[in-house]
């Protein structure tokens, strides 16, 4: 059957086909309500459906949304997985536990941050202790972030990041950009100054239904960085760590590492699938982000840089910022039947594997 009715056009649409979705297959169902509203005054919740025995040992994660606007792709591949039945084929004595829409505020809005303007994948991290510092960002918050969004001032800005990179090369940009940042509450890939609600609950799920795992695999959905529709393992767990090397062996060798210099992405601060292992104590933990590509990066930093100004100075609901709405939803979901194929295909692939690494171990 063709991927493409998996997927949805809001998050409304997308809530209503898991919930269908995991009732159908007889999942156990529980909603966090999240304390702010969507665009329509809608009620936001992080949903989430266990399927399997309650004391399964080893059980197989899967999360969409961590980054808002990105839970496009990984609600397609959770209901999917429903909807035709391949959670059947987890083995004896596993569980699935989806977690939809970790991030709900971003996926309502079409905004890759929390109700706080925090990048979630930024967030776990100790908020009593100092907080780490990205002197490129510092460097370049004024371009990245200018008051004004004129085509003039997009050239200038491209210019002043433009010879940054000629300078630091284009990975030491990438690194100012997105590494995140905890100094700027108006700016991209901020932090946060405090533990956000997504990263309280995500946190909260683990602890409520993972305590007698002893074996977990997290598949955390991605869009927005590499080629159009390939999908990249990215695992962040430490080089020369246990957690890599199971990795390297589910996957057979096909995942990059940001620690390593192998991966599309830099190593970031304050990643969820690290505050997951740290949560898991007692469990061996094998997480990846399963990060696809969409359309050109330089393309989609324009896109945030944007959706950033429209919420700190401009008005959602005006021409511009309807076409810099469409212009974000375009960077992180490709409404096209062959993109949600790919993701479809790779997915069934990656969480297969993730599965039979799990009976394995």
């Amino acid at each position: 059957m063709p991927a493409s009715p998996y997927f949805s056009s809001d998050y409304s649409a997308a809530r209503a086909k898991f919930l269908t979705a995991a009732k159908a297959a007889g999942a156990r169902l529980q909603a966090y309500r999240n304390p702010a509203r969507g665009p329509a005054g809608e009620e936001l919740t992080t949903d989430v459906a266990w399927l399997g025995p309650d004391d399964a040992e080893r059980v197989l994660v899967t999360v969409s949304a961590t980054h808002g606007v990105e839970g496009f792709c990984g609600s397609g591949a959770q209901v999917g997985w429903l909807e035709t039945g391949l959670y059947r084929e987890m083995p004896a004595g596993t569980a699935l536990l989806a977690i939809h829409a970790i991030n709900p505020h971003g996926f309502a809005w079409l905004r890759r941050v929390t109700e706080d303007n925090v990048d979630l994948n930024r967030n776990f991290i100790d908020h009593g202790a100092p907080y780490p510092v990205n002197p490129g960002y510092e460097e370049l918050h004024a371009a990245i972030c200018p008051p004004d969004w004129t085509d003039a001032v997009i050239a200038q800005t491209r210019k002043v990041l433009e010879a940054y990179a000629a300078k630091h090369g284009a990975r030491g940009l990438q690194s100012a950009i997105s590494g995140g940042q905890y100094s700027h509450a108006d700016g991209l890939f901020f932090g946060g100054n405090a533990e956000a609600w997504s990263r309280q609950t995500l946190l909260a799920i683990f602890g409520e239904r993972l305590p007698r795992a002893r074996h977990v695999a997290v598949v955390d959905y991605h869009t927005g960085l590499g080629p159009r529709g390939y999908g990249e393992r990215i695992c962040v767990h430490a080089p020369d760590s246990a957690g890599l090397a199971r990795a390297n062996q589910w996957y057979s060798g096909d995942i990059t590492s940001p620690a390593l210099g192998s991966s599309s992405s830099v190593e970031l601060f304050g990643v969820n699938l690290n505050a997951m292992e740290e949560a898991l104590p007692h469990a061996q933990m094998t997480g990846i982000a399963l990060e696809y590509g969409t359309i050109p990066t330089e393309q989609v930093k324009l896109a945030l840089r944007a959706d950033n100004w429209l919420h700190a100075h401009g008005k959602v609901e005006s021409p511009k910022g309807r076409t810099i709405k469409e212009q974000i939803r375009e960077a992180f979901y490709q409404d096209a039947d062959d993109w949600k194929q790919m993701i479809w295909d790779r997915a069934v692939e990656t969480q297969r594997l993730a599965l039979a690494g799990l009976a394995a171990s």
